[in-house]
């Protein structure tokens, strides 16, 4: 069997201190951490276009500081993050959303344009400031245009605070970003998926973990049964997978986010199972997996136990689940040290489910229960706000709808219009709270009538809000796709999922007992998902498909709560449309 890059890149005697040198800092960090308490980490930051080569094709990429993915932020819990970020494109702007933080207190640093803030303009400079309250497995991203399709995105995570400790042991970790690449650039896709007619971005060419993929080769070549070849690597391209080196007979924790554009994944590691401890920065009943699903805007935390055959290596592998798959899958290796030296792995990489197994991902989902003692929901709710998507056609245009409105953000950001009482900035009409009974999820109209808004739900401050997501039919007959909604602001309780339209019968189903906290969850086809909230976050905060170009499409909407209790809005997130000229008459 050949050996990868014709030997593994690393000496052995400094692979061996990996491990140990990525737990001696952890300990060193905790204890410096624990002495000092809570404290301000600073990061100057400059978003940039840059030449890389994420699948060893080089394409123009959107990175930070001469990074890509991003730089790893990494605080205690109550520390303040303090990202001095300055945009360096030419001619767009650009915002980062802080993904999974709450940002209670601070709204206007959430990093959404046109609903917390403005743009950062070409050249200048915005500080974001928040606080990180709770431990956790998060990331970042862009959220203007699609700019996490062009690469902006990087990893957050955040440790327990002194005194604490993980209701789990582990030796050492590793973090995994799964994401997708394109070589069609971000902007070309904006106009493709705005144009008429209709031209849809196809299936991305690779998947890469930690930003590194390989196109048109394949590290596992010799197992394939296409005509792939093997990839000749050296070691130190840009797109060389990041091997994962391992002692035998310890526990490792895997932090593994997805910030992809498009694809649900499925993550793999040949002859390992893995125990899901986390799920977006909350703690869940420990539970075993031969493989698990993830999809865009998630994040866990899963344990491995090096226990296998010391002599060997082993796949990590990421497949598309939900999409019939015309991407390869992601690779990179598990190396045990030092006996497995720098071969590649003899055995085949894992099979994953079929891409339309949706019986294996609905168990899996199932599966992720609070761990005990966790925050139980509110028993009743005051109010409930039913979500139905659908794909229509608006004036020719193919769009997504929620409650047949396709979200159409405004010049001016919601948390400066809201706040300033301004009556011409957006849509005052409250959208819709549900659908018509007689409407057929199974059987929709082809093309319902539809229109575009930027209307707001208003909620009550600290009432207690449920959110029915009802999946239907798309444009397409006898297609209805997988949407991974994502909440900024807050945790929601994932009550429960369900075939076909909610009903009454189905209140009865749902889980009050034990049902995670995430703030990401999924929608599978045909069916409802279930979720439940407190609106305690003064702001205005999106609610989206976190797939890429479904947003960009119009599937989302916006929640606004407590924004006349805000204290004084920094201008600087502000300082642009009608927000902008009210400042620039009053000066005071």
């Amino acid at each position: 069997m050949g050996s990868l890059y014709g030997s593994l890149v690393v000496p052995r005697s400094r692979s061996c201190g990996r491990v140990f040198v990525v737990v001696v800092f952890c300990c060193l960090s905790f204890l410096i951490g624990s002495s000092l308490g809570s404290k301000a980490r600073h990061f100057k930051w400059e978003a940039e276009y840059m030449f890389w080569s994420p699948d060893c094709i080089e394409h123009v990429v959107m990175g930070i500081n001469g990074q890509f993915p991003g730089p790893t932020i990494r605080a205690t819990a109550g520390d303040t993050i303090v990202v001095e970020l300055t945009n360096k494109l030419h001619t767009e702007g650009v915002v980062i959303h802080w993904h999974g933080i709450r940002q209670f207190g601070t709204p206007w640093a959430d990093g959404t344009a046109s609903i917390s803030q403005c743009v950062i303009n070409p050249g200048e400079t915005f500080v974001y400031r928040f606080k990180v309250d709770k431990a956790g497995t998060y990331f970042y991203h862009g959220h203007y245009g699609m700019q996490r399709s062009a690469g902006l995105y990087g990893s957050l995570i955040v440790d327990l605070a002194e005194g604490e400790k993980e209701p789990f042991h582990y030796d050492g970790e590793f973090n995994l970003l799964l994401s997708d690449w394109w070589h069609q650039g971000a902007h070309e896709q904006e106009v493709a998926l705005s144009s008429n007619p209709f031209r849809w971005i196809g299936e991305p060419q690779a998947l890469l973990i930690n930003g590194k993929g390989q196109y048109n080769c394949s590290l596992a070549a010799h197992f394939s049964n296409s005509s792939s070849i093997l990839c000749k690597l050296r070691g130190n391209e840009q797109c060389a997978p990041q091997i994962m080196h391992v002692l035998p007979n310890k526990t490792y924790r895997l932090r593994v986010t997805s910030t992809t554009a498009l694809a649900s994944l499925n993550l793999a590691i040949g002859n390992h199972k893995m125990v899901v401890v986390e799920a977006d920065g909350n703690y869940v009943q420990p539970f075993a997996v031969n493989d698990m699903d993830i999809y865009s805007g998630e994040s866990y935390s899963v344990l491995i136990t090096t226990d296998q055959d010391p002599s060997m290596n082993y796949w990590v592998s990421i497949s598309v689940r939900g999409r019939l798959p015309k991407t390869p899958q992601g690779l990179t290796i598990l190396n045990y040290h030092p006996t497995s030296g720098s071969k590649l792995p003899t055995l085949p990489p894992p099979v994953s489910p079929l891409w339309n197994d949706y019986a294996h991902s609905k168990s899996f989902s199932n599966k992720i229960l609070a761990l005990m003692g966790s925050a139980k929901p509110p028993t009743n709710y005051h109010r409930r706000i039913t979500l139905l998507n659908t794909q229509n056609k608006i004036n020719g245009f193919t769009k997504w709808s929620i409650n047949n409105i396709s979200l159409a953000l405004p010049a001016t950001p919601y948390l400066g219009s809201i706040k300033y009482g301004l009556k011409n900035a957006f849509d005052h009409q409250s959208p819709p709270e549900n659908f018509p009974e007689y409407y057929d999820v199974m059987k929709p109209p082809v093309n319902p009538n539809s229109t575009q808004g930027s209307g707001v739900y208003m909620l009550g401050l600290n009432s207690t809000v449920d959110v029915i997501l009802q999946n239907a039919n798309a444009l397409d007959a006898n297609v209805s796709e997988i949407h991974p909604w994502h909440l900024h602001g807050h945790d929601f309780w994932v009550l429960g999922y369900g075939e076909g339209r909610f009903s009454k019968k189905d209140e009865k189903k749902l889980n009050l007992k034990n049902p995670p906290l995430r703030n990401t969850a999924v929608i599978f086809p045909y069916g409802w998902t279930a979720l439940r909230f407190v609106a305690d976050n003064p702001g205005v905060w999106a609610f989206h498909c976190h797939i890429e170009p479904h947003l960009h499409m119009g599937m989302g909407v916006v929640f606004a709560e407590g924004v006349q209790y805000l204290k004084k809005i920094p201008r600087d997130a502000l300082a642009c449309g009608l927000t902008g000229k009210l400042f620039m008459n009053n000066k005071n």
